[in-house]
């Protein structure tokens, strides 16, 4: 079994000048095993992309990279992971000319939906794209049966299935070690992650 570490926020590549960032990985809690990784191109220039497991080639636990084995014209074809909506006010009917004018008197243009300047809001669309999974973010919260005990790194997979074989923590109650628990102490991915074993036992995994 060839196991891989996928690190939240590590940079991935794709073709040979292409490259983005891993933002989220979903997971299907019932099958545990991570089915997505959730990536948003580099300066967000384009939508973050919904990317099947199968498509990582490689991740150097060395430098966190990960390498997708697609091209940039098959990345822009994936199912896109959020949507922009644009916040603008209603254009108005300009007395003088009879023509209407964006708010600021930009002119409004056939096919228009929003105006210069205006904020632009993501929207995930993680939850409705994949329904019933959990969209698990670099630190969310990882509990142990008597309390939280720290926050998600990365997660341990079997590169062939896309099964979790580990829940990687980072800057744990213990210090700044990373610890890596294995798969049969965890309970659940629902709602932050959860462990079947208390604090002291991820303090001896970390020691």
């Amino acid at each position: 079994m060839a196991e891989i570490t996928l690190v939240i926020g590590a940079a991935a590549h794709w073709d040979e000048s292409s490259s983005g960032e891993v933002i989220s990985l979903a997971v299907d809690p019932a099958a545990w095993q991570v089915t997505h990784l959730v990536v948003e191109p580099e300066h967000r220039q384009g939508l973050a992309r919904l990317v099947p497991a199968h498509l990582v080639e490689q991740a150097d636990g060395e430098t966190d990279e990960i390498r997708l084995g697609c091209t940039e014209a098959e990345f822009e074809a994936l199912d896109p992971a959020e949507e922009t909506l644009a916040e603008f006010e209603p254009a108005v009917l300009l007395p003088s000319s009879g023509s209407w004018a964006a708010p600021g008197g930009f002119p409004v243009e056939d096919g228009m939906t929003s105006w210069p300047g205006e904020p632009v809001e993501p929207v995930d669309l993680v939850p409705t794209a994949l329904p019933g999974e959990e969209e698990e973010r670099r630190g969310d919260q990882v509990y142990a049966t008597d309390g939280g005990v720290g926050h998600l790194q990365a997660l341990r997979i079997d590169q062939e299935t896309g099964k979790v074989t580990g829940v990687c923590l980072k800057r744990h109650l213990w210090g700044r070690k990373e610890v890596t628990v294995p798969i049969d102490k965890v309970s659940g991915f629902r709602g932050g992650i959860h462990l079947s074993i208390p604090k002291d036992e991820v303090q001896h995994l970390a020691t």
